[in-house]
């Protein structure tokens, strides 16, 4: 049994006559990536400190924490080709282990590291790491280059909620957003925010 869209194994076993090529998948995550991630942190900086630490409606967070897990996530799924997992004890971790990033300039020095680290890592060329499956709380058994698609839409979807939140709640236009262009071919239906 193969588990997941997984090519490295499915080729073979159906005999297919492809080969595995992810560079351009991996330059248009990497593009992707550096404008979603880019934009949360715009949103950050736009954001006083009593704004982040207002309560949220969609789960019991803060708009700080939202922001947070908009970059967080990103950072467990490319690294989980180091450590072989995306689980649950993998998202507590990271939680706890950020729970002093507080101000705007922490969450853009945090997301400006992990910007970068991800865009590096998706230009590497690195078939073996981006191939590695990697049992995830988001996709199940997945390859790594797999969960960085899911984790993009994941935090797309909560980037556009906190804009949501920022019009309706803040009465606030955010600057400079993620435009359409910059989200196009991002899964993230509009029911769901």
């Amino acid at each position: 049994m193969i588990i997941g869209y997984y090519p490295k194994k499915l080729i073979p076993a159906l005999n297919l006559t492809t080969a595995l090529e992810h560079s351009g998948r991996t330059s248009w995550l990497a593009e992707k990536y550096d404008l979603i991630l880019s934009a949360a942190m715009r949103a950050a900086q736009q954001l006083t400190p009593d704004q982040l630490l207002r309560d949220v409606p969609w789960r019991p967070e803060r708009v700080r924490d939202s922001i947070v897990h908009i970059i967080s996530f990103p950072e467990l799924a490319w690294k989980s080709h180091e450590h072989g997992s995306m689980s649950t004890d993998d998202m507590q971790a990271i939680r706890e282990r950020l729970s002093d990033v507080i101000t705007s300039d922490q969450i853009c020095q945090y997301g400006e590291t992990v910007r970068q680290d991800i865009v590096k890592f998706l230009n590497s060329e690195n078939e073996d790491a981006f191939d590695r499956v990697v049992p995830a709380h988001y996709g199940g058994e997945v390859t790594v280059l797999e969960l960085l698609n899911i984790i993009l839409s994941h935090s797309t979807h909560h980037l556009k909620q906190i804009y949501w939140f920022m019009e309706t709640e803040l009465n606030m236009t955010a600057e400079d957003p993620a435009t359409e262009q910059d989200m196009e071919g991002i899964f993230t239906p509009a029911q769901l925010i």
